[in-house]
């Protein structure tokens, strides 16, 4: 695999399932309304809010390789999505990329879009929960092959995040990329 592909495959993995956090907008004022629950997804968005912050993560490769790094979540305009910067450096490389999410009411399905700075363009991929571990799948293209991407993240305690990233080729078992854990600041 090119390094170029490689790194997107990394970086679409490490974001989207670690870095999906829109939560409701909490408003200072007494008697205010939540700004989330009334719109289409509200509740969707709501599911997420333990990501939302400041997290340093790990990055474990399966060569032994470790990177570290910082990312942070906001919520987007209107806390119908969320917008997370990330940056990951360690002898693997060093990744900077920029995440937004938000749940898509007409497929029912919570949307990643993440964007690198190693490459053009961006991965989209889309995810359910499946029980308490949101799954989201996708895939690039490499030439005239494509790489389905599958990546799981789950809260393991209060402030502590597990997210894999697996890859796979068609007609080739699937492989474990990267594992990521994730601590709240």
């Amino acid at each position: 695999m090119r390094k170029h592909a490689r790194t997107m495959i990394g970086l679409a993995g490490i974001l989207s399932v670690l870095f999906a956090a829109p939560v409701r907008a909490k408003s200072q004022e007494a008697g205010s309304k939540p700004e989330m629950m009334a719109t289409p997804g509200g509740a969707e968005m709501e599911r997420l809010k333990f990501y939302l912050g400041e997290w340093d993560y790990t990055e474990s490769y399966p060569n032994g390789g470790k990177n570290t790094g910082v990312y942070t979540s906001k919520l987007g305009p209107g806390g119908n999505s969320l917008v997370q910067t990330f940056h990951s450096k360690g002898p693997v490389g060093d990744f900077e990329g920029l995440l937004v999410m938000t749940w898509d009411p007409k497929e029912k399905a919570y949307k990643s879009y993440v964007f690198s700075g190693d490459a053009p363009g961006c991965v989209i991929e889309t995810g359910q929960f499946e029980e308490d571990v949101l799954i989201y799948r996708g895939e690039i293209s490499m030439g005239d092959k494509k790489v389905a991407i599958r990546n799981t993240t789950r809260l393991v305690a209060p402030g502590k995040i597990v997210s894999e990233q697996y890859v796979s080729v068609p007609g080739k078992p699937e492989k474990l990329l990267v594992h990521v854990e994730a601590t709240k600041r």
